[in-house]
């Protein structure tokens, strides 16, 4: 059973919402503001995040980078059809996945299992030392830990699953649409935004905003590859 934490100001979503995941065994703490999801979050320890973008007072956007400054789990956003401006923020932010209003119980269940079943499945083809350096970078499979500089990097669910899809096969090009399916479990309709804000969340932490990437290429027109330096 699954522990999810549901953020939602619309006592009618939330309610559904709540209802729909418990038949689907999952265990339910619902918060009405940020604020209030903030502290749940620090009491019941979710598996999982369910957040509502447009949130009274404290935003959805607010509570996604909180719950990122200080905690990598999984946080699945929910925003209102059409609004795309908020979903490429809410992946900048930090959110692994988005669903569309109104929320379908079943659909939510799927994501939630599938950044579930992310978090603790091997990459595919991905049998290697335990331990790899690229450069200065150090990816630790079978630990789940990756250091930069000596450094640990706090990877989200999303942005550690990219990392390890990547590096399993240095230099080849992958299109954005291979790693919806590796990384995400999208089909063929899945959003490519995901890819790219991830990849952008990712270069961020490996300190590669500025100037060439080292570690994640972008290969234009086709999609991205690891470089091992």
């Amino acid at each position: 059973m699954s522990r999810v934490l549901i953020i939602e100001d619309d006592p009618d979503v939330r309610d559904a919402v709540q209802l729909g995941l418990r038949h689907q065994g999952h265990e339910i703490l619902a918060a009405e503001t940020g604020e209030q999801g903030l502290e749940h979050l620090r009491r019941f320890r979710p598996d999982v995040v369910v957040l509502d973008l447009m949130l009274p007072g404290m935003s959805g956007l607010d509570v996604c980078q909180r719950i990122r400054d200080r905690n990598q789990v999984p946080i699945i956003m929910v925003t209102a059809k059409g609004d795309d401006i908020d979903v490429v923020v809410g992946l900048e932010a930090g959110a692994d996945d988005y669903v569309v209003k109104p929320v379908q119980a079943r659909v939510l269940d799927a994501r939630i299992r599938a950044v579930l079943r992310r978090q603790d499945a091997p990459v595919s083809g991905s049998i290697r030392p335990r331990a790899e350096s690229h450069g200065e970078l150090v990816i630790d499979r079978a630990g789940l830990l990756v250091t930069h500089r000596g450094e640990p990097v706090a990877l989200a669910p999303s942005e550690l699953r990219l990392l390890l899809t990547l590096s399993a096969s240095p230099g080849q090009v992958f299109s954005r649409q291979q790693l919806l399916e590796a990384v995400w479990e999208h089909s063929y309709h899945g959003d490519i935004r995901l890819v790219d804000a991830c990849v952008t969340r990712l270069r961020g932490k490996l300190g590669e905003l500025g100037g060439a990437p080292r570690y994640v290429q972008t290969v234009r027109g086709f999609g991205y590859r690891f470089g091992s330096p």
